[in-house]
């Protein structure tokens, strides 16, 4: 009888949630088998050792939040302004990413420290800005303002998490729409 060895996205998935919860010092080969309930000599069967994985972690995380984002936005279809809006709806709602915003976090946070990482995070950032900038030149010609909406949409999604403050009688995702109307509606059109 052949034992079913654990799937190579299962030890992804799990160290992708250990990073998120611990930072990179977490992801531990032990560590994950004993959350996925195996021995960690399957892990040796994927994997040449602890740094193989953190870097196929990384690889899922930025193929992730770039290109297979950038695919469905694209799929989805309409003009510039309703893309934007279908971007804004899946970083909000996280929906269909097996990566969150908490481990978005904790791998800049890893970045921090690791040239390698950084060097990574810079190039996301990059395409993150450059898709950006291509939907909001769209409707706005301005290219100053191009990169005003690219950076505050983009500071937007990294700050939210660490904003806490109160809006009256308004929740935060009424504030998040009036903040995408004024993004895609003042002065473009």
């Amino acid at each position: 009888m052949a034992v079913a060895r654990t799937p190579r996205h299962r030890w992804i998935d799990e160290g992708l949630r250990a990073l998120a919860t611990g930072g990179p010092d977490a992801v531990q080969i032990e560590t994950l088998a004993k959350a996925l309930g195996v021995s960690k000599g399957g892990f040796y069967g994927y994997f040449a050792g602890r740094r193989a994985l953190l870097e196929e972690m990384l690889d899922r995380w930025e193929r992730e939040i770039t290109e297979d984002v950038e695919a469905r936005i694209e799929q989805e279809g309409g003009d510039a302004k309703a893309r934007l809006r279908h971007l804004f709806a899946i970083v909000d709602s996280g929906d269909g990413l097996s990566t969150d915003i908490t481990t978005d976090l904790a791998i800049r946070d890893w970045a921090r420290r690791d040239p390698a990482v950084a060097t990574r995070v810079r190039r996301v950032d990059n395409r993150h800005m450059a898709y950006l900038r291509s939907l909001f030149r769209a409707f706005c010609a301005d290219e100053d303002e191009v990169e005003a909406r690219c950076l505050i949409t983009f500071s937007l999604y990294i700050a939210d998490r660490f904003v806490f403050a109160e809006h009256g009688d308004r929740g935060r995702a009424d504030i998040h729409e009036l903040t995408t109307r004024w993004l895609l509606d003042s002065g473009g059109d």
